[in-house]
């Protein structure tokens, strides 16, 4: 967009012309890249059963599965987004703890200390990856040609994402705080959900307070997670607003803050009929903002979208989302 022209008003009445730069735009992706023991399949007979129980023995079902993880870094080198965040994606330096007969065909049957992480190697050359607290498989990646996370000088900064545990819902923080220094001027503040998965009451009551951390306070005393002048939300909440606000109050929570009327609005289809993205069933990842609106779409789900890869591994489909500065 070319940049327009306004008028200035000075002391003596005369105008002379300013330069206003164009609306942030960039594109957006969530994907959560794990894998369940009953799904996995390829094609070459390399990956099934016997692999399935070792990834979920010893790699968390995260993404772990080499062949897999270059097919995952071949479709972010086409996309090319701005702001990506992972979750359950596989942290590599945890493969000191997995056994030689536990390797092959993993991306552990070659690492070695010091490599860069999955999310690194999917991401690629020109990314910056900060994760939630504690959190290491929950990672935020920024290309650097449009920012750099505060705070962190290094490529990887496990820890980099401000959060606060939530007691009596796990270990590490489930929704972590990154702001982004933009390369052209201004800041970002993008906020990683991952919420608690389960259909238990009690995980209602953590997604619950996680959606809280999110709008209400963090619980490092400085406000909500979402605290900047312009925020970008975005990961898996474990729930479907669109369709389970009636019976799941972490869902409703959400269409307390974000939704028709509200200072938020989901960037992503909501609602009985928009198209299921996670299991076939429901749309549990999501993509929130106040101030950027835009359109997304889900490789193999949108129509002309090809999926991510031909077999069947992920249980999730990522979210590709092109988003405009409109207020």
């Amino acid at each position: 967009m070319r940049p327009r022209a306004q008028c200035l008003v000075v002391l003596l009445g005369a105008c002379s012309p300013a330069t206003v730069p164009p609306p942030l735009s960039f594109t957006a992706v969530t994907f959560n890249t794990g894998t369940t023991e009953q799904q996995p399949w390829t094609p070459d007979g390399g990956y099934g059963p016997s692999q399935a129980a070792l990834s979920d023995q010893f790699y968390g079902d995260g993404l772990a599965w080499a062949p897999i993880v270059e097919q995952a870094r071949a479709f972010f080198a086409e996309v090319q987004p701005e702001v990506v965040a992972f979750q359950e994606v596989f942290h590599s330096p945890d493969c000191a703890s997995v056994p030689a007969t536990a390797r092959a065909g993993f991306v552990c049957e070659r690492w070695a200390p010091g490599d860069p992480t999955v999310a690194q190697v999917v991401m690629g050359a020109g990314y910056q990856v900060g994760c939630n607290l504690g959190k290491p498989d929950k990672c935020v990646a920024v290309k650097r040609a449009f920012g750099t996370l505060r705070g962190c000088e290094q490529d990887l900064c496990l820890d980099a994402l401000a959060g606060a545990r939530v007691d009596g819902c796990g270990q590490g923080s489930r929704v972590g705080r990154g702001v982004i220094d933009l390369a052209d001027g201004g800041a970002l503040t993008v906020v990683h959900v991952h919420g608690t998965s389960g259909a238990s009451a009690e995980d209602a009551d953590c997604r619950k307070r996680q959606v809280d951390q999110v709008f209400v306070d963090l619980g490092l005393a400085d406000g909500p997670a979402a605290n900047g002048a312009r925020n970008l939300i975005l990961g898996d909440l474990n729930t479907d607003p669109g369709r389970f606000a009636p019976g799941d109050p972490s869902a409703q929570r959400w269409r307390d803050f974000a939704g028709p009327g509200g200072r938020f609005q989901f960037l992503t289809a909501m609602g009985p009929s928009a198209p299921a993205t996670y299991g076939g069933l429901v749309n549990i990842d999501h993509v929130v903002s106040d101030v950027f609106t835009g359109g997304c779409w889900v490789p193999g789900v949108t129509a002309g979208r090809a999926p991510v890869l031909r077999e069947t591994y992920f249980d999730h489909a990522p979210h590709v989302c092109a988003v405009t500065q409109t207020r």
